[in-house]
């Protein structure tokens, strides 16, 4: 299993010239924490991640400062670079990298660059309670069906 086949593809864009606060204003009406922040690539035109910006950006770098939001675009506070995973990565590498860099979500790209979702914890907890609960019921099953051949 590979990055790409349990990531969210549905992923919420910002640009860095977007105004802080209206980016904050998406984070509240998407129900999410943390945006992507895109540009086109020249060469094909898909968006791919320049940066990303998460709702803690934001309380500790403008609300702990007592700094006006409205005087900020997303640039100014923004992690510049993400580290990101190619769509062909392994789960395990991919946590690897969470880990090192103390992060609970990748941006994920395909091989032009281009953005294709983002990888979350709660993704890769969910893909292993799947697997462990396909694990049990094989366990489960295999009981029954013993005590049905040998009564």
């Amino acid at each position: 299993m590979n990055v790409a086949e349990i990531c969210k593809g549905d992923v919420i864009t910002v640009r860095e010239l977007d105004e802080l606060s209206t980016a904050a204003r998406l984070m509240r009406e998407k129900h999410v924490g943390y945006l992507v922040v895109v540009e086109p690539n020249p060469a094909n035109a898909h968006l791919r991640p320049v940066g990303v910006l998460t709702d803690r950006d934001i309380v500790v770098s403008v609300v702990a400062q007592d700094t006006n939001p409205r005087s900020l675009k997303v640039g100014d506070i923004m992690t510049r670079q993400p580290v990101v995973a190619g769509e062909e990565s392994s789960i395990a590498s991919a946590l690897q990298d969470m880990r090192r860099i103390g992060v609970r979500r990748l941006p994920i790209v395909g091989r032009a660059g281009q953005l294709v979702g983002v990888l979350s914890l709660d993704d890769v907890l969910d893909a292993l309670a799947s697997e462990l609960n396909d694990a049990a019921g094989s366990i489960r099953n295999e009981l029954g069906t013993e005590g049905a051949l040998r009564p």
